[in-house]
């Protein structure tokens, strides 16, 4: 959940200007069983998502992201699935989320150990370079490393500092934003690629939303300053994002946002590059009721911050040894 600084997690940006976004993991998770094939059946590998891949060679594949995954860990004859309480395309991080779980899975059957600083460097590599999708690197740092995080971006690399602030303070935070599911899913990936094909002509409002991590920080540390400016700040940075591209909003969104704006919440944003997906506002306690009945014909998603980035939450390694031909 990316509250500011989105855009500027783009290396076209971050290299010549730095960048920083300021964001929460949540307790919404996805999760990748992976274990080696049994002998039994008469294919070697299958993979469980939203579809079933029976395949016998890594080239097979369909799904991109699991093929590169296995192949830069040399994963072999494998049953992997996944599952994942939130639908994909929707900006909050699932395809990244998936590729850090899925790393951290194939290590962990080999019997090995990933840092967060690996997991996220080798998620941004596959889906960045490898596959080449256009985006920026703080949904794979996110999902590995978990938590209420400024993450700073500089020179090709990232350094990730925990938000200090109370935890009656960030209880109440979170008791103040509200998320509701548009029901509209579309490729991050097209979106940025709109967004940022002359980035250059994008420099001022990234500056500008780039400027409003160090306000949000600042507002978030300090017990003396009321949570509503945060809120106040996020109707900002979604003024500056729904200029930056054509595809980041359109007419029903924004017409969503406006009603939202007049039934009491103080400011929120579209979240991941836009397009669809959720939408996320800060509403004080007293006016949310009149805030999900005024958006009724949204889903409101319960959420609460979440400390933790990927897990591996059953450790079973197995030794990998080829099926033998039988004839």
């Amino acid at each position: 959940m990316s509250f500011f600084g989105g855009g500027t997690d783009m290396p076209t940006f971050f290299n010549e200007y730095g960048g920083a976004v300021l964001s929460t993991t949540f307790d919404k998770y996805c999760y990748v069983v992976v274990r080696h094939m049994p002998p039994f059946h008469p294919y070697l590998t299958e993979l469980v998502y939203n579809h079933i891949e029976r395949i016998n060679d890594i080239e097979e594949i369909e799904h991109p992201l699991i093929r590169e995954c296995m192949r830069l860990h040399d994963i072999k004859e494998i049953r992997l699935s996944y599952e994942g309480d939130l639908p994909a395309r929707t900006g909050l991080g699932t395809s990244s989320s998936f590729a850090v779980g899925m790393l951290n899975a194939f290590c962990a059957l080999k019997g090995k150990m990933m840092s967060d600083r690996s997991l996220a460097e080798e998620a941004i590599h596959i889906e960045r370079n490898i596959l080449q999708e256009c985006g920026g690197w703080q949904d794979q740092i996110a999902a590995a490393y978990g938590g209420l995080n400024r993450i700073d971006f500089h020179d090709n690399d990232f350094t990730v500092h925990p938000i200090i602030i109370h935890q009656d303070r960030k209880k109440e935070l979170n008791e103040n934003l509200l998320l509701f599911y548009t029901g509209l899913q579309r490729f991050s990936s097209d979106i940025q690629a709109d967004t940022f094909s002359k980035p250059i002509d994008k420099k001022n409002q990234l500056l500008d939303m780039l400027a409003l991590v160090d306000e949000a920080e600042k507002i978030l540390s300090n017990n003396k300053t009321t949570l509503n400016e945060f809120g106040k700040l996020l109707d900002l940075t979604w003024k500056l994002k729904r200029g930056i591209g054509a595809k980041v909003s359109d007419g029903s969104i924004d017409e969503l946002y406006n009603i939202a704006i007049k039934a009491g919440a103080l400011g929120g944003k579209l979240l991941g590059a836009g397009g669809g997906g959720f939408l996320l506002f800060y509403c004080e306690k007293e006016k949310q009721k009149n805030l999900i009945n005024t958006l009724n014909k949204l889903m409101v998603v319960p959420f609460n911050f979440e400390n933790d980035g990927t897990n591996v939450i059953y450790y079973a390694p197995q030794a990998y040894s080829p099926r033998k031909e039988t004839r």
